[in-house]
């Protein structure tokens, strides 16, 4: 059995649902440690945070990833439990398998073959891990970054071990996502019987054509990075009995948005669409967070030689998908790239990975090492 699928085991057996760490941490820091790395924790509220770094110079090439894990759904539906971490036909199954726990276990051993055979790297290497990924994201890396940024402390590099991968490693890797803008609306009516309509003011009737006008407006074209911006209703609700007109509507709805546009400019936007059809209503917005981009450069041309120097293939930069932590760790001037497993299972009932893919990918993360940290 290699270092990385035992290790991979190792964390999938602490069963860490979020926001709950389980131990996960310690477990890496016990690996870390022997190769020189500061500890750092970094608790905030209920959510436990590490900084583990290697070395006081730039550049800093820091793997970014998450130790918590969504629930199991109902484990009498898997096949194996889904905190055994067993192997079978060659598939490690487990929750975290994929979504992350293959890939932090696949850059701690890339880290460990690295530093034994270039001791005198150049620059730092660091791990920023979260036990707050899959839930509210509020206390996890977002407050590791804010504190970095405090004391001018900064990342160059970031990868992220988000399982990014299609069909087979490192055939994907994201070099961006999309933004991610709530908009939580509440349309204002008068109610009343519906035998009375004029002594009422109906708010479904009132907000059906500007949600109308929403859905079909044309937001923006995209670009060569990124699909155009969509909308998409996500909660309607109103109404208490079929004799009552309700006094209120409550939609929520979200953007993913492409640089094109900024959350600033799709809030005007659709308060003018609300404004022009008459309503009454309030409106809160969230924003998950801003698109970013990183181009090609010096982190994306070592991925992707790393990787066709592993797999023999040539990858893919992507900007589909959901939102990730790189949302947090972009903004501060860092590259930042997401490479992980096949993403088939993640979140499923019999989440797994291959588990020879967990040594590839370890393979690739030493590759993009060497590639950047080495003179």
């Amino acid at each position: 059995m290699s270092d990385t699928l035992s290790l991979a085991q190792q964390l999938i057996q602490k069963a860490s649902v979020t926001p709950d760490d389980a131990g996960c941490q310690d477990l890496l820091m016990a690996r870390l440690a022997p190769l020189g790395f500061a500890d750092e924790r970094l608790r905030f509220e209920e959510v436990d945070n590490l900084w583990a770094r290697k070395g006081q110079d730039g550049p800093v090439l820091a793997f970014a990833g998450h130790t918590d894990v969504v629930p199991t759904g109902p484990e009498t539906h898997w096949s194996h439990p889904p905190f055994e971490a067993g192997v079978h036909d060659g598939y490690l199954f487990g929750r975290g398998a994929a979504d992350m726990k293959g890939s932090l276990a696949a850059f701690v051993t890339a880290a460990e073959r690295f530093v034994a055979n270039h001791p005198n790297h150049k620059g730092s290497i660091a791990l920023l891990i979260t036990s707050d990924e899959e839930g509210p994201a509020r206390n996890g890396t977002v407050k590791v970054v804010e504190t970095l940024e405090a004391r001018s402390e900064k990342i160059d590099w970031c990868l992220i071990g988000e399982p990014s991968s299609t069909h087979q490693v490192g055939d994907t890797i994201k070099n961006g996502r999309r933004g991610s803008l709530h908009g939580y609306l509440t349309v204002h009516g008068i109610q009343g019987h519906v035998a009375y309509p004029h002594m009422a003011e109906n708010p479904v009737h009132k907000a059906a054509p500007a949600l109308d006008a929403l859905a079909r407006e044309h937001w923006d074209e995209g670009n060569e990075f990124f699909p155009p911006t969509t909308f998409q209703v996500t909660r309607l609700e109103s109404g208490m009995g079929s004799n009552v007109i309700p006094g209120e509507m409550l939609v929520h709805f979200n953007f993913r948005y492409c640089t094109e546009n900024t959350a600033e400019s799709l809030e005007a936007r659709v308060i003018d669409i609300l404004d022009r059809h008459g309503l009454k209503y309030d409106l809160q917005w969230h924003l998950s967070g801003r698109p970013f981009l990183t181009d090609r450069g010096a982190l994306v041309e070592a991925a992707s030689g790393a990787i066709e120097a592993t797999t023999g293939q040539e990858t893919t930069l992507s900007t589909a998908g959901g939102t990730s932590d790189g949302r947090f760790i972009a903004p501060t001037g860092a590259q930042v790239l997401e490479l992980g497993p096949v993403n088939a299972t993640i979140h499923k009932i019999d989440e797994c990975v291959k588990a020879d893919d967990l040594d590839q990918l370890s393979v690739i993360y030493e590759g993009i090492l060497e590639r950047l940290l080495v003179e």
